[in-house]
């Protein structure tokens, strides 16, 4: 049983030259660095006008990235793995325990 998800992968050029994939992966890296900063700025700052920029600009990011890692998969060069019911179940009971932990 396959247990990815994937796309036919576009090819690149192999070697040392910076190919599309290359470009695309630095551009994620750099997208998902930015959402994580401005997601420390947003608990951090206390100026709601300043709040708000910033949330705005982490909504543009976060869709930036959301964006870019769709076209990577189209392309290929990501593959989802295909989580079995049974991981699922547990993963959702810890979470849930954890929650109502809280809770109390």
């Amino acid at each position: 049983m396959n247990n990815s998800i994937s796309n036919p992968k576009t090819e690149v050029p192999k070697g040392t030259s910076i190919n599309d994939k290359d470009y695309m992966n630095s551009l994620l890296g750099t997208l998902k660095e930015m959402v994580k900063n401005y997601a420390v700025a947003l608990t951090e700052v206390s100026n709601e006008t300043l709040y708000k920029e910033f949330k705005n600009m982490f909504d543009e990011y976060t869709n930036l990235q959301r964006e870019v890692y769709e076209v990577m998969f189209r392309k290929g060069w990501y593959t989802i793995e295909v989580a079995e019911q049974q991981k699922l179940d547990n993963k959702h009971q810890i979470l849930n325990q954890e929650f109502m932990d809280l809770q109390s």
